[in-house]
């Protein structure tokens, strides 16, 4: 050993003795030397630092409360207990946390680190790199402001802002966020990420692009793996030629299934058909639409909208072959046609549209009733074609000038003919009567017709009677106004239901459509606990958003508090 070696032996032991002997921070935050390599001094430069750089063996190695630094060269303030690392940093803490940079700032007191120049950062499931991150030891927490991308198994994850939360293993993303994915690509204003579940939650307007759907919302969670989630807040999914609109949806890829939950539109963008309720269900693989609570069907037809309403409405089958069911209750309505029944049954194949059980059919003011009523339309133009009244048809018109008499027509069937949507003929065949009240220009009543036949052909213009006629041995009078009153003025079976008379598209909701209670919605109005909620699901394996083999979809505690049943 030659005397400069001996020398420098020396100063490092006086140097090393001289760290051992100082008061340490309050806390016993004192950074350590673990190696120190090549020693020197810059006053000024580095006044009260002491500079280590590595040697021919090993890098400069410091430790601090259960992490250890490695880099090139070390400027170290003993007293202010903070240091300075120059090239090929990595920052170890514990068996998982690892960071890489070609700078970097510690102070051991605060327990922060600024690491710069081609930072990364990794936990072992993940890597994050970017230009400037700081690393909060005091908090376990890592960020960034100036842009930074995270790459884990399944995702590429960039954004401008962005916060590493190392306990619960959470990425919280802000400005500009963007995630890459072979099967979709999401952006967002913020996301919080999950490392281990790889579990997303949205907030601010965000986007989910997949091969076959869009979905945007402006809060909202999404399962990376499998792409299943829900979304609140304005939420909208483009899916299966279909948009879909409400408050609150869930969409799961694998059973090609999406819900949707209060003020629901649903968009059939092919066919232009709008549906609209405060629940519904769209099945992709069976083509199908489940709507309820306050459901309402509306289509356009010769440029007026048909409102069709029931307790449940189904719409199944691809275009072209649409079958719209509507259950219990079933009303519709538009400008010059409504009418009510148990049940409606429309199949777009063949135009017919069937009202099932006590129904009844408005024409202006025209009430028609039979057993069972179609309305047929035609395949070409979509416009209303023909009517079938199949047993017991019974055609009742209030008489507007007295008020107080009724104009009928009967028979077992009834077929009607419509012209530029409007009722023109209506011929009543087998055992037919009538009862038709005259009147001259003066509107004084000149008798009442009453008359009987095998059928009858009635010819509208404008909604009224123009003509009568009558085929094979009709039988019958007109009685004048005094022979009248000892006639029998009403046809057995009459039964006058004006008061049940659909005016208005509102007029097809009844009073508990009106007033339906809808769900409380969780998170709309007030911050989720997005930490304990994601605890929740992954302890939860009954939560149908945790356990992807499940065959249940229905969003539970995620959206919806136990107010009300969902159906």
């Amino acid at each position: 050993m030659n005397l400069k070696s001996i020398s420098f032996f020396i100063l490092a032991l006086f140097t090393f003795g001289a760290f051992a002997q100082e008061q340490q921070p309050e806390g016993g935050r004192q950074i350590n030397i673990v190696y120190g390599a090549n020693f020197t001094k810059d006053e000024a430069q580095f006044p009260g630092a002491s500079i280590f750089s590595k040697d021919d063996e090993r890098q400069v190695q410091f430790e601090h409360q259960g992490a250890d630094l490695w880099c090139d060269i070390a400027i170290f303030y003993a007293e202010e207990n903070r240091l300075k690392a120059i090239g090929n940093i990595r920052l170890q803490q514990g068996d998982s946390i690892e960071m890489n940079s070609g700078k970097m700032d510690y102070d051991g007191n605060s327990k922060l680190a600024k690491a710069w120049e081609k930072v990364d950062l990794t936990n072992g499931q993940m890597t994050l790199t970017t230009d400037t991150l700081y690393f909060d030891r005091e908090k376990q927490q890592a960020y960034y402001n100036s842009g930074g991308k995270v790459i884990d198994s399944a995702n590429v994850l960039t954004s401008i802002v962005g916060t590493y939360f190392m306990t619960p293993k959470k990425y919280q993303f802000q400005r500009k966020v963007h995630i890459d994915n072979p099967d979709y690509i999401i952006d967002s204003e913020q996301l919080d990420y999950y490392t281990t579940s790889k579990n997303a939650y949205m907030y601010g307007p965000s986007t989910i692009t997949g091969e076959e759907y869009k979905i945007y919302c402006e809060r909202g969670f999404y399962d990376t793996t499998i792409e299943q989630g829900y979304g609140i807040k304005n939420t909208r999914i483009d899916y299966d030629n279909k948009i879909i609109e409400g408050d609150s949806l869930y969409f799961d890829k694998a059973t090609e299934f999406a819900s949707a939950t209060n003020n629901i539109q649903i968009t059939d963008t092919i066919n232009n058909g709008v549906i609209r309720a405060h629940y519904a269900e769209v099945h992709k693989a069976k083509d199908s639409v489940f709507a309820t609570k306050r459901a309402v069907s509306i289509s356009l037809v010769q440029k007026d909208s048909l409102y069709m309403h029931g307790d449940t409405l189904m719409v199944t089958g691809k275009e072209e072959e649409r079958v719209l069911r509507a259950f219990r209750n079933a009303k519709f309505y538009k400008t010059d046609l409504s009418g009510k029944c148990d049940s409606i049954h429309f199949e777009e194949k063949t135009g017919i549209t069937q009202l099932i059980t006590n129904p009844v059919l408005w024409n202006v003011d025209n009430q028609i009733t039979g057993d069972s009523i179609h309305l047929i339309s035609d395949l070409e133009t979509d416009k209303l074609d023909s009517l079938k009244v199949i047993e017991n048809a019974f055609i009742i018109s209030l008489d507007t000038i007295s008020g107080t008499e009724y104009n009928q027509a009967k028979g077992i069937n009834l077929n009607g003919k419509f012209i530029e949507n409007e009722l023109k003929i209506i011929d009543l065949d087998k055992n037919t009567e009538l009862i038709y009240y005259i009147y001259n220009d003066d509107q004084e009543l000149i008798g009442v017709n009453k008359s009987k036949s095998s059928k009858i052909r009635l010819e509208m213009a404008n909604n009224d009677i123009e003509d009568i006629t009558f085929y094979v041995d009709p039988d019958g009078d007109i009685f004048p106004e005094d022979e009248w009153e000892q006639q029998s003025k009403k046809f057995k079976g009459f039964i006058w239901r004006g008061d049940e008379r659909i005016m208005s598209k509102e007029e097809i909701f009844d009073e508990d459509d009106n007033n339906i209670e809808l769900v409380k919605i969780r998170g709309i109005d007030n911050p989720i606990d997005i930490d304990a909620e994601e605890n929740e699901r992954q302890n939860n394996q009954n939560d149908p958003i945790n356990a992807p083999n499940t065959k249940a979809v229905k969003p539970k505690k995620p959206v919806l508090k136990k107010k009300e049943q969902t159906p």
